[in-house]
Protein backbone atom coordinates (compact mmCIF):
# COMPACT_ATOMS: atom_id res chain seq x y z
CA UNK A 1 0.00 0.00 0.00
CA UNK A 2 0.69 3.61 -0.91
CA UNK A 3 -0.31 6.82 0.47
CA UNK A 4 -0.74 9.61 -1.53
CA UNK A 5 -2.18 13.36 -1.89
CA UNK A 6 -5.52 14.23 -0.92
CA UNK A 7 -6.78 16.11 -3.38
CA UNK A 8 -8.80 14.12 -6.31
CA UNK A 9 -6.75 16.54 -8.61
CA UNK A 10 -3.30 14.48 -7.67
CA UNK A 11 -4.60 11.33 -7.60
CA UNK A 12 -6.24 11.60 -10.91
CA UNK A 13 -2.65 13.14 -12.24
CA UNK A 14 -0.50 9.48 -10.09
CA UNK A 15 -3.51 7.13 -11.58
CA UNK A 16 -2.62 8.64 -15.35
CA UNK A 17 0.74 8.16 -15.16
CA UNK A 18 1.84 5.03 -17.10
CA UNK A 19 -0.92 2.73 -14.86
CA UNK A 20 1.50 0.72 -12.91
CA UNK A 21 1.21 -0.94 -9.84
CA UNK A 22 1.95 1.25 -6.90
CA UNK A 23 4.93 -0.20 -4.43
CA UNK A 24 4.38 -1.35 -1.14
CA UNK A 25 5.93 0.52 1.87
CA UNK A 26 9.68 1.17 1.89
CA UNK A 27 10.27 0.25 5.57
CA UNK A 28 13.53 1.99 5.36
CA UNK A 29 12.14 4.86 3.63
CA UNK A 30 9.45 5.44 6.28
CA UNK A 31 11.43 5.27 9.83
CA UNK A 32 13.63 8.09 8.21
CA UNK A 33 10.48 9.83 6.75
CA UNK A 34 7.77 9.75 10.22
CA UNK A 35 10.87 11.26 11.93
CA UNK A 36 10.64 14.48 9.44
CA UNK A 37 7.32 15.54 11.06
CA UNK A 38 7.61 18.66 8.08
CA UNK A 39 6.36 16.05 6.06
CA UNK A 40 3.05 15.49 7.43
CA UNK A 41 2.31 19.04 8.69
CA UNK A 42 -1.22 20.48 7.46
CA UNK A 43 -1.41 17.56 4.56
CA UNK A 44 -4.19 15.73 3.42
CA UNK A 45 -2.00 12.66 2.97
CA UNK A 46 -2.26 9.81 5.87
CA UNK A 47 1.23 8.06 6.03
CA UNK A 48 1.05 4.42 7.11
CA UNK A 49 2.15 3.50 10.28
CA UNK A 50 2.27 7.29 11.79
CA UNK A 51 -0.20 9.39 14.29
CA UNK A 52 -0.84 13.01 12.99
CA UNK A 53 -1.88 15.71 14.95
CA UNK A 54 -4.68 17.90 13.02
CA UNK A 55 -6.80 20.98 13.84
CA UNK A 56 -10.12 21.77 13.10
CA UNK A 57 -12.21 25.09 12.73
CA UNK A 58 -15.51 25.18 13.81
CA UNK A 59 -18.13 23.81 11.09
CA UNK A 60 -15.36 23.69 8.46
CA UNK A 61 -14.41 19.70 7.51
CA UNK A 62 -10.96 18.43 6.84
CA UNK A 63 -10.70 15.15 3.95
CA UNK A 64 -7.83 12.75 4.10
CA UNK A 65 -6.78 10.34 0.98
CA UNK A 66 -4.77 7.31 0.73
CA UNK A 67 -4.90 4.42 -1.42
CA UNK A 68 -4.95 0.71 -1.11
CA UNK A 69 -3.33 -0.96 -4.38
CA UNK A 70 -4.01 -4.32 -3.52
CA UNK A 71 -6.93 -6.52 -2.45
CA UNK A 72 -7.28 -8.17 1.40
CA UNK A 73 -4.92 -5.93 2.66
CA UNK A 74 -5.56 -5.06 6.41
CA UNK A 75 -6.53 -1.73 7.25
CA UNK A 76 -6.96 0.01 10.83
CA UNK A 77 -7.89 3.88 11.01
CA UNK A 78 -8.60 4.97 14.74
CA UNK A 79 -9.40 9.08 15.64
CA UNK A 80 -8.77 10.53 18.52
CA UNK A 81 -11.19 13.62 19.40
CA UNK A 82 -9.21 15.57 21.95
CA UNK A 83 -11.13 18.84 23.26
CA UNK A 84 -14.89 18.28 21.11
CA UNK A 85 -16.80 15.94 20.19
CA UNK A 86 -16.08 14.92 16.26
CA UNK A 87 -18.06 13.54 13.14
CA UNK A 88 -15.90 11.54 10.65
CA UNK A 89 -16.89 9.14 8.02
CA UNK A 90 -14.72 6.28 5.89
CA UNK A 91 -15.34 6.35 2.06
CA UNK A 92 -14.16 3.96 -0.87
CA UNK A 93 -13.91 4.77 -4.22
CA UNK A 94 -12.75 1.58 -6.68
CA UNK A 95 -9.58 2.66 -8.35
CA UNK A 96 -9.86 2.69 -12.50
CA UNK A 97 -8.89 -0.60 -14.29
CA UNK A 98 -6.57 -1.01 -16.65
CA UNK A 99 -8.27 -2.15 -19.29
CA UNK A 100 -6.47 -0.17 -22.27
CA UNK A 101 -4.76 -2.04 -24.75
CA UNK A 102 -5.78 -5.02 -24.24
CA UNK A 103 -3.32 -5.23 -21.32
CA UNK A 104 -0.54 -4.42 -23.59
CA UNK A 105 0.33 -1.93 -20.55
CA UNK A 106 -0.23 1.38 -22.42
CA UNK A 107 -1.87 3.90 -20.43
CA UNK A 108 -5.62 4.68 -20.55
CA UNK A 109 -6.16 7.76 -21.45
CA UNK A 110 -6.21 10.56 -18.61
CA UNK A 111 -9.78 11.95 -18.82
CA UNK A 112 -11.33 8.35 -19.38
CA UNK A 113 -9.58 7.56 -16.13
CA UNK A 114 -10.80 10.93 -14.24
CA UNK A 115 -14.51 10.29 -15.60
CA UNK A 116 -14.27 6.71 -14.51
CA UNK A 117 -13.41 8.00 -10.62
CA UNK A 118 -15.34 11.79 -10.94
CA UNK A 119 -18.56 8.97 -11.70
CA UNK A 120 -18.47 6.63 -8.83
CA UNK A 121 -19.47 8.74 -5.25
CA UNK A 122 -17.66 5.58 -3.47
CA UNK A 123 -19.15 3.44 -0.73
CA UNK A 124 -19.76 4.78 2.96
CA UNK A 125 -17.55 2.26 4.97
CA UNK A 126 -17.80 3.65 8.84
CA UNK A 127 -19.44 6.56 10.05
CA UNK A 128 -19.28 7.58 13.96
CA UNK A 129 -20.15 10.76 15.75
CA UNK A 130 -18.73 11.48 19.51
CA UNK A 131 -16.08 12.09 21.42
CA UNK A 132 -14.75 8.20 22.15
CA UNK A 133 -11.34 7.20 20.74
CA UNK A 134 -12.48 5.44 17.82
CA UNK A 135 -11.37 2.89 15.13
CA UNK A 136 -12.33 1.24 11.62
CA UNK A 137 -10.38 -1.80 11.14
CA UNK A 138 -10.87 -4.69 8.82
CA UNK A 139 -8.62 -7.32 8.16
CA UNK A 140 -9.75 -7.76 4.41
CA UNK A 141 -9.75 -4.59 2.66
CA UNK A 142 -10.13 -4.03 -1.11
CA UNK A 143 -8.28 -1.90 -2.99
CA UNK A 144 -9.02 1.24 -4.11
CA UNK A 145 -8.87 5.04 -2.81
CA UNK A 146 -9.96 5.77 0.46
CA UNK A 147 -11.19 9.07 2.11
CA UNK A 148 -11.87 10.03 5.60
CA UNK A 149 -13.98 13.11 6.18
CA UNK A 150 -13.47 14.51 9.70
CA UNK A 151 -15.59 17.87 10.77
CA UNK A 152 -16.26 19.87 14.16
CA UNK A 153 -19.73 21.23 14.53
CA UNK A 154 -19.58 22.58 18.13
CA UNK A 155 -16.37 24.02 17.86
CA UNK A 156 -12.53 24.55 17.24
CA UNK A 157 -10.99 21.19 17.89
CA UNK A 158 -7.67 19.44 17.96
CA UNK A 159 -7.56 15.75 17.52
CA UNK A 160 -5.36 12.67 16.16
CA UNK A 161 -5.16 10.25 13.31
CA UNK A 162 -3.79 6.70 13.26
CA UNK A 163 -3.84 4.81 10.11
CA UNK A 164 -1.72 1.85 9.19
CA UNK A 165 -2.14 -1.21 6.91
CA UNK A 166 0.03 -3.41 9.08
CA UNK A 167 -1.63 -3.12 12.43
CA UNK A 168 -0.77 -6.75 13.85
CA UNK A 169 2.94 -5.57 13.62
CA UNK A 170 2.93 -2.42 14.34
CA UNK A 171 0.76 -2.30 18.07
CA UNK A 172 1.53 1.38 18.60
CA UNK A 173 -0.87 1.85 21.48
CA UNK A 174 -0.42 0.55 24.39
CA UNK A 175 -2.74 -2.84 25.00
CA UNK A 176 -5.13 -2.61 28.15
CA UNK A 177 -5.08 -5.47 30.72
CA UNK A 178 -8.13 -8.22 30.81
CA UNK A 179 -9.44 -6.24 33.52
CA UNK A 180 -8.95 -2.27 32.10
CA UNK A 181 -10.20 -0.23 35.45
CA UNK A 182 -8.90 2.03 37.99
CA UNK A 183 -9.30 1.34 41.53
CA UNK A 184 -9.61 3.08 44.64
CA UNK A 185 -7.87 0.83 47.09
CA UNK A 186 -7.86 3.82 50.20
CA UNK A 187 -9.54 7.06 50.41
CA UNK A 188 -8.29 9.59 53.22
CA UNK A 189 -9.09 13.27 53.76
CA UNK A 190 -6.74 15.05 51.56
CA UNK A 191 -5.35 11.31 49.86
CA UNK A 192 -6.58 8.89 47.52
CA UNK A 193 -4.58 5.86 46.19
CA UNK A 194 -5.00 4.31 43.13
CA UNK A 195 -4.20 0.89 41.65
CA UNK A 196 -4.77 -0.93 38.08
CA UNK A 197 -3.42 -3.43 36.39
CA UNK A 198 -0.03 -3.39 34.14
CA UNK A 199 -0.68 -3.11 30.51
CA UNK A 200 0.91 -6.00 28.70
CA UNK A 201 2.51 -4.10 26.42
CA UNK A 202 4.86 -3.35 28.73
CA UNK A 203 5.08 -6.38 31.68
CA UNK A 204 5.16 -9.01 28.96
CA UNK A 205 6.45 -7.69 25.48
CA UNK A 206 8.87 -5.09 27.27
CA UNK A 207 8.33 -2.01 25.28
CA UNK A 208 9.04 1.23 27.21
CA UNK A 209 5.76 2.08 28.77
CA UNK A 210 4.93 4.68 31.47
CA UNK A 211 1.60 5.61 32.94
CA UNK A 212 0.19 9.38 33.64
CA UNK A 213 -3.02 10.11 36.10
CA UNK A 214 -4.74 12.90 35.87
CA UNK A 215 -7.03 14.23 38.27
CA UNK A 216 -9.23 17.00 37.61
CA UNK A 217 -12.64 17.91 39.74
CA UNK A 218 -15.31 17.45 37.04
CA UNK A 219 -14.93 14.59 34.77
CA UNK A 220 -12.99 11.60 33.24
CA UNK A 221 -10.85 11.54 30.27
CA UNK A 222 -11.56 9.18 27.30
CA UNK A 223 -7.32 10.32 25.89
CA UNK A 224 -4.54 11.88 27.13
CA UNK A 225 -5.12 14.70 24.31
CA UNK A 226 -8.34 15.41 25.88
CA UNK A 227 -6.79 15.84 29.28
CA UNK A 228 -3.69 17.95 27.76
CA UNK A 229 -6.09 20.06 26.35
CA UNK A 230 -8.27 20.86 29.13
CA UNK A 231 -4.97 22.06 31.05
CA UNK A 232 -3.81 23.91 28.09
CA UNK A 233 -3.97 27.64 28.97
CA UNK A 234 -4.39 28.57 25.06
CA UNK A 235 -4.11 25.27 23.19
CA UNK A 236 -0.19 25.84 23.06
CA UNK A 237 0.56 22.23 22.53
CA UNK A 238 -1.26 21.57 19.53
CA UNK A 239 -1.19 25.12 17.78
CA UNK A 240 -3.50 25.51 15.03
CA UNK A 241 -1.73 24.92 12.05
CA UNK A 242 -1.83 27.72 8.97
CA UNK A 243 -4.33 26.32 6.93
CA UNK A 244 -3.28 24.42 3.80
CA UNK A 245 -4.29 24.58 -0.11
CA UNK A 246 -7.59 24.19 -0.56
CA UNK A 247 -8.19 22.98 -3.92
CA UNK A 248 -10.87 24.81 -5.61
CA UNK A 249 -12.60 23.92 -9.02
CA UNK A 250 -9.95 26.19 -10.36
CA UNK A 251 -7.06 24.05 -9.52
CA UNK A 252 -9.15 21.47 -10.99
CA UNK A 253 -9.42 23.35 -14.42
CA UNK A 254 -5.71 24.24 -14.17
CA UNK A 255 -4.98 20.48 -14.58
CA UNK A 256 -6.71 20.07 -17.13
CA UNK A 257 -10.19 18.61 -15.64
CA UNK A 258 -13.30 20.34 -15.89
CA UNK A 259 -15.72 20.05 -12.17
CA UNK A 260 -19.35 18.76 -12.59
CA UNK A 261 -21.89 21.60 -11.54
CA UNK A 262 -22.46 19.94 -8.16
CA UNK A 263 -18.77 20.07 -7.36
CA UNK A 264 -18.53 23.53 -8.31
CA UNK A 265 -20.86 24.16 -5.47
CA UNK A 266 -20.26 22.31 -3.04
CA UNK A 267 -16.82 23.14 -2.67
CA UNK A 268 -17.45 26.71 -3.43
CA UNK A 269 -19.95 27.30 -0.37
CA UNK A 270 -17.62 24.44 1.52
CA UNK A 271 -14.35 27.03 0.85
CA UNK A 272 -16.13 30.34 1.36
CA UNK A 273 -17.74 29.04 4.90
CA UNK A 274 -14.20 27.87 5.94
CA UNK A 275 -12.52 31.25 5.00
CA UNK A 276 -15.28 32.67 6.69
CA UNK A 277 -14.72 31.02 9.82
CA UNK A 278 -11.37 31.73 10.10
CA UNK A 279 -10.90 35.26 9.45
CA UNK A 280 -14.14 35.83 11.75
CA UNK A 281 -12.33 34.16 15.12
CA UNK A 282 -10.77 35.95 17.28
CA UNK A 283 -8.05 34.63 19.66
CA UNK A 284 -9.63 34.04 23.30
CA UNK A 285 -6.80 32.52 25.51
CA UNK A 286 -8.09 29.86 27.76
CA UNK A 287 -7.67 30.59 31.74
CA UNK A 288 -5.76 28.22 33.62
CA UNK A 289 -7.21 25.48 35.16
CA UNK A 290 -5.87 25.10 38.44
CA UNK A 291 -7.83 21.89 39.32
CA UNK A 292 -6.82 20.00 37.05
CA UNK A 293 -3.06 18.10 37.20
CA UNK A 294 -0.64 15.69 35.25
CA UNK A 295 1.37 13.20 36.95
CA UNK A 296 3.61 10.42 35.29
CA UNK A 297 4.67 8.15 37.35
CA UNK A 298 7.18 6.10 35.14
CA UNK A 299 6.17 1.88 35.16
CA UNK A 300 4.75 2.05 38.77
CA UNK A 301 0.70 0.81 38.84
CA UNK A 302 0.22 1.96 42.28
CA UNK A 303 -0.23 5.64 43.46
CA UNK A 304 -1.21 7.91 46.18
CA UNK A 305 -2.69 11.13 45.27
CA UNK A 306 -2.22 14.09 48.28
CA UNK A 307 -2.71 17.48 49.13
CA UNK A 308 -6.51 16.85 47.94
CA UNK A 309 -9.28 18.71 49.62
CA UNK A 310 -11.41 16.92 52.07
CA UNK A 311 -15.11 16.08 51.04
CA UNK A 312 -14.61 16.93 47.72
CA UNK A 313 -15.22 14.88 44.70
CA UNK A 314 -12.68 14.03 42.27
CA UNK A 315 -12.53 12.70 38.69
CA UNK A 316 -9.41 9.99 38.44
CA UNK A 317 -7.89 8.69 34.69
CA UNK A 318 -4.71 6.70 34.06
CA UNK A 319 -2.84 6.55 30.40
CA UNK A 320 -0.67 3.88 29.76
CA UNK A 321 1.66 5.78 27.47
CA UNK A 322 4.42 4.59 25.18
CA UNK A 323 7.26 6.43 25.61
CA UNK A 324 9.10 5.29 22.15
CA UNK A 325 6.09 6.39 20.15
CA UNK A 326 4.21 8.60 22.37
CA UNK A 327 1.29 7.14 21.93
CA UNK A 328 -1.37 6.18 24.53
CA UNK A 329 -4.26 4.03 26.04
CA UNK A 330 -6.71 5.21 28.19
CA UNK A 331 -7.77 3.06 31.24
CA UNK A 332 -11.20 2.57 32.38
CA UNK A 333 -11.11 6.00 34.86
CA UNK A 334 -12.45 6.61 38.27
CA UNK A 335 -13.89 8.95 40.87
CA UNK A 336 -14.01 9.25 44.38
CA UNK A 337 -15.22 11.69 47.30
CA UNK A 338 -12.23 12.75 50.28
CA UNK A 339 -13.71 11.74 53.79
CA UNK A 340 -14.61 14.90 55.67
CA UNK A 341 -12.62 16.94 57.95
CA UNK A 342 -12.88 14.90 61.67
CA UNK A 343 -15.31 17.46 63.29
CA UNK A 344 -13.73 19.67 66.03
CA UNK A 345 -14.46 20.25 69.24
CA UNK A 346 -15.61 23.68 69.77
CA UNK A 347 -13.96 25.46 72.69
CA UNK A 348 -15.94 27.81 74.37
CA UNK A 349 -14.35 31.73 75.24
CA UNK A 350 -15.57 32.83 78.53
CA UNK A 351 -16.25 36.91 78.25
CA UNK A 352 -13.15 38.69 78.94
CA UNK A 353 -10.71 35.59 79.50
CA UNK A 354 -7.14 34.94 77.60
CA UNK A 355 -7.82 31.51 76.14
CA UNK A 356 -4.28 29.75 75.00
CA UNK A 357 -5.12 27.93 71.42
CA UNK A 358 -3.09 25.59 69.64
CA UNK A 359 -3.16 24.66 66.23
CA UNK A 360 -1.71 22.19 63.77
CA UNK A 361 0.18 22.81 60.96
CA UNK A 362 -2.52 23.64 58.18
CA UNK A 363 -4.76 22.60 60.76
CA UNK A 364 -7.93 24.98 62.06
CA UNK A 365 -9.78 26.01 65.82
CA UNK A 366 -13.34 26.51 66.18
CA UNK A 367 -14.18 28.90 68.80
CA UNK A 368 -17.49 29.85 70.15
CA UNK A 369 -18.86 32.49 72.24
CA UNK A 370 -22.41 33.17 73.30
CA UNK A 371 -22.67 36.13 75.42
CA UNK A 372 -25.10 36.20 78.49
CA UNK A 373 -26.18 39.30 78.24
CA UNK A 374 -27.52 41.59 75.84
CA UNK A 375 -24.78 43.50 73.96
CA UNK A 376 -24.30 46.76 71.65
CA UNK A 377 -20.38 45.64 70.25
CA UNK A 378 -17.73 42.34 70.67
CA UNK A 379 -14.03 43.38 71.26
CA UNK A 380 -12.04 40.31 69.78
CA UNK A 381 -8.49 40.22 70.60
CA UNK A 382 -6.19 37.43 68.60
CA UNK A 383 -2.33 37.73 69.00
CA UNK A 384 -0.61 35.01 66.96
CA UNK A 385 2.64 34.42 68.59
CA UNK A 386 4.73 32.71 65.46
CA UNK A 387 3.21 32.83 61.79
CA UNK A 388 0.43 34.66 60.70
CA UNK A 389 -2.98 33.10 61.41
CA UNK A 390 -6.18 33.52 59.75
CA UNK A 391 -9.51 34.64 61.49
CA UNK A 392 -12.90 34.12 60.12
CA UNK A 393 -15.47 35.41 62.63
CA UNK A 394 -19.60 34.41 61.68
CA UNK A 395 -22.34 36.11 63.88
CA UNK A 396 -25.27 33.56 63.65
CA UNK A 397 -23.89 31.96 60.65
CA UNK A 398 -23.66 35.12 58.75
CA UNK A 399 -19.49 35.44 58.09
CA UNK A 400 -18.97 39.15 59.44
CA UNK A 401 -14.65 38.76 59.91
CA UNK A 402 -11.95 37.19 57.57
CA UNK A 403 -8.81 38.34 57.91
CA UNK A 404 -4.45 37.58 58.24
CA UNK A 405 -3.15 38.45 61.68
CA UNK A 406 0.69 38.03 62.16
CA UNK A 407 1.24 39.90 65.82
CA UNK A 408 -1.47 41.27 68.13
CA UNK A 409 -5.04 42.88 66.46
CA UNK A 410 -8.01 43.99 67.65
CA UNK A 411 -11.41 43.60 66.06
CA UNK A 412 -14.58 45.51 67.08
CA UNK A 413 -17.81 43.57 65.79
CA UNK A 414 -21.35 45.12 65.83
CA UNK A 415 -23.71 43.55 68.29
CA UNK A 416 -27.33 41.95 68.52
CA UNK A 417 -29.18 40.85 70.81
CA UNK A 418 -29.18 37.05 71.92
CA UNK A 419 -26.52 36.66 69.33
CA UNK A 420 -23.94 33.99 68.87
CA UNK A 421 -20.24 34.06 67.61
CA UNK A 422 -18.51 31.11 66.21
CA UNK A 423 -14.34 32.28 65.02
CA UNK A 424 -12.36 29.59 63.01
CA UNK A 425 -8.38 29.88 63.14
CA UNK A 426 -6.95 28.65 60.51
CA UNK A 427 -2.73 27.50 60.93
CA UNK A 428 0.29 28.46 58.87
CA UNK A 429 1.02 25.84 56.29
CA UNK A 430 4.98 26.36 57.53
CA UNK A 431 4.26 24.33 61.22
CA UNK A 432 2.10 24.69 64.19
CA UNK A 433 0.12 28.08 65.16
CA UNK A 434 0.35 29.38 69.17
CA UNK A 435 -2.55 31.85 69.76
CA UNK A 436 -4.08 33.72 72.64
CA UNK A 437 -8.05 34.44 72.26
CA UNK A 438 -9.77 37.12 73.97
CA UNK A 439 -13.82 38.09 73.26
CA UNK A 440 -15.04 40.43 75.37
CA UNK A 441 -18.53 42.81 75.58
CA UNK A 442 -17.27 45.29 78.06
CA UNK A 443 -16.83 48.67 76.64
CA UNK A 444 -14.02 50.71 77.77
CA UNK A 445 -11.59 49.83 80.72
CA UNK A 446 -7.96 48.57 80.26
CA UNK A 447 -6.87 46.54 77.61
CA UNK A 448 -5.30 42.89 78.46
CA UNK A 449 -3.18 43.15 75.42
CA UNK A 450 -0.30 46.12 75.38
CA UNK A 451 -0.53 48.23 72.16
CA UNK A 452 2.21 47.91 69.55
CA UNK A 453 3.74 49.99 66.76
CA UNK A 454 3.55 48.71 63.42
CA UNK A 455 7.45 48.56 63.33
CA UNK A 456 8.33 45.72 66.34
CA UNK A 457 12.03 45.30 65.02
CA UNK A 458 15.30 46.14 67.50
CA UNK A 459 18.06 48.53 65.63
CA UNK A 460 21.24 48.02 66.99
CA UNK A 461 23.68 50.52 66.43
CA UNK A 462 27.15 49.31 64.45
CA UNK A 463 29.15 52.64 64.84
CA UNK A 464 28.38 52.51 68.78
CA UNK A 465 29.35 48.58 68.85
CA UNK A 466 32.51 47.98 71.20
CA UNK A 467 34.30 45.29 72.96
CA UNK A 468 32.15 45.27 75.92
CA UNK A 469 28.60 47.26 74.40
CA UNK A 470 26.31 47.44 72.25
CA UNK A 471 23.42 50.41 71.97
CA UNK A 472 19.81 49.57 70.78
CA UNK A 473 16.62 51.17 69.83
CA UNK A 474 12.90 50.10 69.46
CA UNK A 475 9.52 52.13 68.92
CA UNK A 476 7.07 52.86 71.15
CA UNK A 477 3.44 54.22 71.36
CA UNK A 478 1.17 56.94 73.02
CA UNK A 479 -0.01 54.60 75.48
CA UNK A 480 2.51 53.91 78.33
CA UNK A 481 3.57 50.82 78.50
CA UNK A 482 6.35 48.80 80.40
CA UNK A 483 9.44 47.34 78.56
CA UNK A 484 11.96 44.94 79.47
CA UNK A 485 14.72 44.35 77.75
CA UNK A 486 17.13 40.43 78.05
CA UNK A 487 19.87 39.27 76.69
CA UNK A 488 21.48 35.88 76.02
CA UNK A 489 24.52 34.85 74.56
CA UNK A 490 24.81 32.53 71.60
CA UNK A 491 27.29 30.51 69.82
CA UNK A 492 29.05 31.49 66.56
CA UNK A 493 26.81 28.90 64.82
CA UNK A 494 23.70 30.99 65.84
CA UNK A 495 21.70 31.99 62.73
CA UNK A 496 19.03 34.59 61.54
CA UNK A 497 17.28 31.04 60.66
CA UNK A 498 17.79 29.73 64.48
CA UNK A 499 16.27 33.07 65.63
CA UNK A 500 13.24 32.53 63.42
CA UNK A 501 12.45 29.47 65.43
CA UNK A 502 12.57 30.80 68.46
CA UNK A 503 10.61 33.53 67.34
CA UNK A 504 7.47 32.80 69.71
CA UNK A 505 6.06 36.24 70.89
CA UNK A 506 3.90 34.44 73.56
CA UNK A 507 6.43 33.85 75.53
CA UNK A 508 6.76 36.10 78.12
CA UNK A 509 9.74 37.20 80.50
CA UNK A 510 8.66 34.90 82.86
CA UNK A 511 9.74 32.15 80.56
CA UNK A 512 13.54 33.95 80.99
CA UNK A 513 16.67 33.42 83.47
CA UNK A 514 16.87 36.15 86.06
CA UNK A 515 20.65 36.30 84.76
CA UNK A 516 19.21 37.28 81.33
CA UNK A 517 17.65 40.34 82.28
CA UNK A 518 19.29 43.39 81.49
CA UNK A 519 16.25 46.24 82.57
CA UNK A 520 12.60 46.91 82.82
CA UNK A 521 11.33 50.58 82.38
CA UNK A 522 7.80 52.57 81.44
CA UNK A 523 7.82 54.98 78.01
CA UNK A 524 5.35 56.43 75.92
CA UNK A 525 5.10 59.85 73.78
CA UNK A 526 2.35 61.75 72.47
CA UNK A 527 3.82 62.50 69.53
CA UNK A 528 4.29 59.34 67.34
CA UNK A 529 7.14 60.39 65.90
CA UNK A 530 9.07 60.50 68.76
CA UNK A 531 8.09 57.56 70.43
CA UNK A 532 11.17 56.13 70.32
CA UNK A 533 13.73 55.04 72.89
CA UNK A 534 17.31 53.70 73.22
CA UNK A 535 19.24 51.80 75.35
CA UNK A 536 23.12 50.75 75.85
CA UNK A 537 23.61 47.40 77.23
CA UNK A 538 27.36 46.95 78.83
CA UNK A 539 28.83 44.14 80.81
CA UNK A 540 29.22 42.29 77.60
CA UNK A 541 32.34 39.95 76.07
CA UNK A 542 34.27 40.87 73.63
CA UNK A 543 33.89 39.11 69.79
CA UNK A 544 30.70 37.17 71.51
CA UNK A 545 27.25 36.85 69.90
CA UNK A 546 23.86 38.01 71.77
CA UNK A 547 20.40 37.84 71.09
CA UNK A 548 18.52 41.16 72.49
CA UNK A 549 14.98 40.71 73.18
CA UNK A 550 12.47 43.04 74.54
CA UNK A 551 8.77 42.56 76.20
CA UNK A 552 6.34 44.87 76.24
CA UNK A 553 3.99 43.88 79.23
CA UNK A 554 0.15 45.11 78.95
CA UNK A 555 -2.11 45.45 82.04
CA UNK A 556 -2.96 42.31 82.70
CA UNK A 557 0.62 41.12 82.67
CA UNK A 558 -0.21 39.95 79.31
CA UNK A 559 3.24 40.20 77.27
CA UNK A 560 4.40 40.51 73.65
CA UNK A 561 7.95 40.12 72.53
CA UNK A 562 9.29 42.49 69.90
CA UNK A 563 11.40 40.81 66.89
CA UNK A 564 14.90 39.22 68.29
CA UNK A 565 17.89 41.00 67.12
CA UNK A 566 20.98 39.11 67.03
CA UNK A 567 24.26 41.21 67.71
CA UNK A 568 28.27 41.11 68.14
CA UNK A 569 30.79 43.09 70.20
CA UNK A 570 33.95 44.01 68.47
CA UNK A 571 36.38 41.78 68.98
CA UNK A 572 39.46 44.28 68.56
CA UNK A 573 38.92 48.25 70.39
Amino acid sequence: MRWICGCYGLVLLVLGVMGQKLPTRDEGLFQMQIRDKALFHDSSVLPDGAEISGYLFRDSPKRYYFVVEEDNTPLLVTVTPCDAPLEWRLMLQELPEDRSGEGSGEPEPLEQQKQQVMANEGTELFTYKGNDVESFISTSSPSGLYQLEIISTEKDSNFKIYSTTTPESDQPYPELPYDPRVDVTALGRTTVTLAWKPTPTGSIMGQPIQYCVVINKEHNFKSLCAAEAKMSLDDAFMVAPKPGRDFSPFDFVHFGFVPSENDFKDRSLTTNRALSNKMSRTYIPKPKVADIQKICIGNKNIFTVTDLKPDTQYYFDVFAVNTGTNMSTAYVGTFARTKEEAKQKTVELKDGKVTDVFIKRKGSKFLRFAPVSSHQRVTLFVHACLDAVQVQARRDGKLVLSQNVEGVRQFQLRGKPKAKYLFRLRGSRKGASTLKVLASTRAGGKQPFPALPEDTRIKAFDKLRTCSSVTMAWLGTQERNKYCVYKREVSESYSEEHRRREQNQCAGPESRRKSEKVLCKYFHSANLQKAVTTETITGLEAGKSYLLDVYVVGHSSHSVKYQSKLVKTRKYC
